[in-house]
Formats: C-alpha cells, sequence, structure tokens
C-alpha cells in the first residue's frame, strides 16, 4: 500500500514541473522587459534633459543677439531730451576757417572809463559811494569845499559804469589826483598776444572766436587793431577784440584764448564741435532716429573750434545730436552697464 502512495506522488510531481518551469520563465520575461522598458525611459530622459539644454542655449544666443543690437544705442522721450537741454541739427556743408590760436586777457576798454578828479583843490566833505557800486552819468560821487571860495560842490560821474576804484575818504585834500575811476563794462576787450611767427597772417578785421579755456564761456567778434609796438619781454603784437558784455560774460582779468580765421575752405559735410565724443577709444557723434539717439563712429578732418570736418560715417541730411550730447553718451554708458549687471 505505502508503494503505491509513493508512485502516485512521484507521478503528480513529474506532471507539475513544466508548468512550474513556464510560469518562473514568464515572470523573468516580464522583469527582462521592465528592465528595459526603465532603460530606454531613462535614455529617452536623458535625451529630452539635453535637447531642453540645448534649446535653453539657444534662447540665450537670441538673447545676446538682441543686447548686441541694442548696444550703442538709448531712447529718451522728446520732453525729457528738451528739458535736459539736447538740440539737433541736420549735417551739412561748412565753411571751416584755418585757425591760429591766440592766448590773452579780458581787460577794460580803455575808451569806455574815467578816471574822475575835483576841479578845484579842497577838503572832502563826503563821498557818496563805495568801491564796485553802479552809478549813473551825472550822480554825485563826492562832495568837496573848495579852498579858494570855501563853499561845497559836487563831484559827479561823466558816466554810467562800476566804481572801480575809490581814492578817497572824508577829511581828504582832493589835489589834483583821481578820486575815482568808473567803467563801463558793458563793452570790453579781449587782449591777444599775437608771436612773431604769425604776425604776418593776423590782420585787423579777422574773425575771432574767443572762449574760456574750459569752453563754458564763448562768443564771436572781429580784430578791431593791431598795437603798433611789440612787447618788449615778449616780443608779441597785441591784438584788440572787442566784447559785447551787457550780460557781465566777461570779466576783467580773465584768461582767454582766442582762435583766428585767417583762411576759410568750403567741405562738404561738417557738425559742431560739440556733438563730438568719445566712445571706446572712438570719435562718434550721436544720430537722431524718432525718440532713439545711436552713436556713429566718425573720421573728422578740420576744424576752425566751431565746425569738424567729417570724412566718414555720417551721410548729409543725417540729424545728429549738436548740444548736449554728453547727456547722451552718459545714458548709453548707464544702460551698458546695468545690461552687463
Amino acid at each position: 500500500m505505502k508503494q503505491n502512495v509513493f508512485i502516485f506522488l512521484m507521478a503528480l510531481a513529474l506532471l507539475s514541473w513544466p508548468v512550474q518551469n513556464t510560469l518562473a520563465q514568464d515572470h523573468g520575461d516580464h522583469a527582462h522587459e521592465e528592465n528595459h522598458e526603465q532603460h530606454d525611459e531613462a535614455e529617452g530622459h536623458g535625451h529630452d534633459d539635453g535637447h531642453e539644454h540645448n534649446d535653453h542655449g539657444e534662447e540665450t544666443d537670441d538673447h545676446d543677439e538682441h543686447g548686441e543690437h541694442e548696444e550703442g544705442k538709448t531712447e529718451i522721450a522728446p520732453d525729457a531730451a528738451k528739458n535736459a537741454g539736447v538740440k539737433t541739427e541736420k549735417a551739412a556743408s561748412a565753411k571751416i576757417g584755418n585757425v591760429i590760436p591766440l592766448t590773452g586777457r579780458i581787460v577794460i576798454n580803455q575808451n569806455t572809463q574815467a578816471h574822475v578828479r575835483a576841479r578845484f583843490p579842497g577838503i572832502v566833505r563826503s563821498v557818496k559811494v563805495n568801491l564796485g557800486e553802479t552809478v549813473e552819468k551825472g550822480q554825485v560821487l563826492a562832495v568837496i569845499e573848495s579852498n579858494e571860495s570855501l563853499k561845497d560842490y559836487s563831484v559827479t560821474a561823466p558816466i554810467k559804469g562800476v566804481i572801480l576804484e575809490r581814492n578817497t575818504n572824508l577829511g581828504d585834500v582832493a589835489n589834483g589826483e583821481p578820486l575815482f575811476t568808473v567803467a563801463d563794462l558793458s563793452n570790453v576787450w579781449a587782449k591777444f598776444h599775437v608771436f612773431p611767427k604769425d604776425a604776418d597772417m593776423v590782420k585787423s578785421g579777422q574773425s575771432v572766436r574767443v572762449h574760456t579755456l574750459d569752453e563754458g564761456k564763448m562768443g564771436a567778434a572781429k580784430i578791431d587793431m593791431l598795437f603798433p609796438t611789440a612787447d618788449a619781454l615778449s616780443q608779441t603784437l597785441v591784438a584788440i577784440v572787442p566784447l559785447s558784455n551787457e550780460n557781465g560774460l566777461w570779466r576783467p582779468g580773465m584768461t582767454v584764448e582766442g582762435d583766428v580765421a585767417v583762411s576759410e575752405k568750403q567741405v562738404n559735410l561738417a557738425v559742431r564741435a560739440s556733438a563730438l565724443q568719445t566712445m571706446e577709444n572712438q570719435t562718434v557723434v550721436f544720430v537722431k532716429d524718432g525718440n532713439s539717439y545711436e552713436q556713429m563712429p566718425v573720421q573728422t578732418g578740420m576744424s576752425d573750434g566751431e565746425y569738424i570736418e567729417i570724412k566718414s560715417g555720417l551721410k548729409a541730411g543725417q540729424e545728429y545730436v549738436s548740444e548736449g550730447s554728453f547727456i547722451i553718451k552718459a545714458d548709453i554708458l548707464k544702460a551698458g552697464a546695468e545690461h552687463v549687471h
């Protein structure tokens, strides 16, 4: 009986073996397929990441190109530009002078000053004005008691002007020396020294651009006279240029420079000297297009201090910044610094 049971169990085990083997194989194949899918997903994910990274890189390149396009440009609203003092002109042909530079000083116009004396010797009884005071013609400056008549008489201003010297006080003796110096400063002289090498080229009637050393003040006038004698020490000639001074721009004692135009030449294209700026070691002019201002490198030629010849970089008729170019430069530099940051 036991032998029969054993034989039955062995037969049952042999019959069930192929089924178990097939299940194990199916389970292994399924695991292999899952691993393969995971591998594919990993590879696909890596590929996708790389693709996204490249796309981001391409966007960065586009951004850089946009930055390069905007470099050297700025936009300013019309009202803001006007309030800042920005002015424009159109590039055109112009006459540019061949100039000789001179150095000199602003002095009092000797034809419009007066040394005021007492008519008769006497004692100064009162002084009516102070140093630096502006007086009208006929205004009383002092009262003198005459030594001869012992009567008081008035000393008056012969011209309208400023009291530059006051050489008397109450109780002084008026004895013929100047009591006051009055000068009309509404017209002054620019007194320039002309070196011998330039003497033959500088003549009366020539135009002169007068300006301070920092170019902060400037004006235009003509040589009125050349002194016939030379300075004993410097051997220079003296040229006198009268300047209108109603607004008090020119003060006696100022050091000034003068550009004398000894000849002129017509050039095809020129801009005002105030238009030029230096950007990255290049001479540039700022061209206006709508509300946009762009720097344009230019090649320059001759200059007379007011206009500068443009040999290349601009075209006739282009609108450029003639005044306030330093404001445009500062705005472009600020925008560039912010872009880098």
